[in-house]
């Protein structure tokens, strides 16, 4: 018996935790038990079921303040219910594994996420809970993985433990055979936050001729918010409000002239890895985490001036045949289920 923690749940709407369960299950295989532990917050509809995995609703928020009541709840009853295999996804929960060692025999697998204490948005008390919890998890978890080398690195130098590296796919955002074209402008995906470089890919491409098309969700915080009052009057950059749909997403991606990747947090970054299939150059926020994914392949920037040097030079960008075999011997769906599914007994 296998139960999943940590999520919003599925069928997956959005974020990384939730596209990677979506994607270990299997419509088709009826031989494995799993539960699926989701906010009966965010569903309207509850299904019972799910690509062959039983859904139990939990009655919080997966995220922000009630995410820590959220996983707590449900890692008690996964434990409580006779689990063999307990898949944590992230540590805001993790301070109840003692707890729950003393009375349950599951394996506890924990995929530790993007090391959250170090994200910019969270102030020094969250910042302190939040490496707490982390520590919590990898003392009390069987087999603890991080989707990055880089992240890998710090739990071995950090605790002394040795984690399994299991990235992400990003195959399923190609939904057909790639009619590649360039249709004159950058792309750039992601969360707004600081932590993600908006600020400086905006400023870079309002002194450029280049188009940029951005897509994240504006309206979301008082930053957002802010980047979008100070560049959209800018001719050359679209302000997009977040696009979902995944069909829609796989036309702008194949005809774009290069993307953008600004994420300088989270390990290996699911936009990042999704867009590697493209065979699309990138063009990337120079940090341990994005060099690892990327195998030190992409182009990077660590400034205003030297991602505008980039947009000049596009010209002779030219890593799209790397991103793309490093995409498709690393971060397939495939791969990554076989991995996880690996690690349990």
């Amino acid at each position: 018996m296998i139960s999943i923690v940590g999520t919003v749940g599925v069928p997956a709407r959005y974020g990384g935790f939730e596209t990677l369960v979506d994607n270990l299950l299997d419509e088709n295989d009826t031989s494995c038990n799993i539960t699926v532990y989701c906010s009966s917050k965010s569903y309207a509809k509850k299904l019972a079921t799910y690509k062959n995995a039983k859904l139990h609703y939990v009655p919080f928020y997966a995220n922000g303040a009630q995410s820590i009541l959220y996983d707590i709840w449900s890692l008690f009853h996964a434990a409580l219910k006779g689990s063999d295999n307990i898949l944590l996804l992230g540590v805001s929960g993790a301070i109840c594994l003692p707890f729950i060692r003393l009375f349950s025999k599951a394996k506890i697998i924990t995929n530790i996420d993007g090391l959250e204490w170090r994200r910019g948005k969270w102030n020094t008390a969250i910042k302190k809970f939040l490496k707490f919890s982390e520590k919590v998890a990898v003392k009390y978890s069987d087999i603890v993985i991080a989707d990055n080398k880089a992240i890998a690195g710090h739990v071995e130098n950090e605790y002394g433990v040795r984690s399994k590296v299991i990235a992400y796919g990003g195959d399923h955002t190609v939904l057909a055979d790639l009619a590649l074209s360039d249709q004159g402008y950058a792309l750039a995906l992601c969360r707004i936050e600081p932590e993600n470089n908006v600020e400086l890919i905006l400023k870079s491409f309002s002194k450029t001729d280049k188009k940029l098309r951005f897509i994240g969700n504006w309206d979301g915080s008082e930053f957002g918010r802010e980047m979008k009052a100070q560049y959209q009057g800018f001719s050359n950059i679209d302000i997009i409000p977040p696009i979902y749909d995944i069909a829609e997403l796989f036309e702008i991606r194949q005809k774009c002239s290069f993307y953008v990747h600004g994420h300088s947090a989270g390990g290996t970054n699911p936009s990042l890895v999704e867009m590697m299939h493209f065979n699309k150059n990138i063009v990337a926020f120079d940090c341990d985490y994005n060099r690892a994914s990327t195998e030190n392949k992409a182009e990077f920037f660590r400034s205003v001036s030297e991602l505008i040097t980039l947009i000049k030079e596009e010209d002779f960008l030219d890593n799209a045949q790397d991103m793309l075999e490093i995409a498709q011997r690393r971060y397939t769906w495939g791969i990554v289920k076989q991995q996880y599914f690996s690690l349990f007994n």
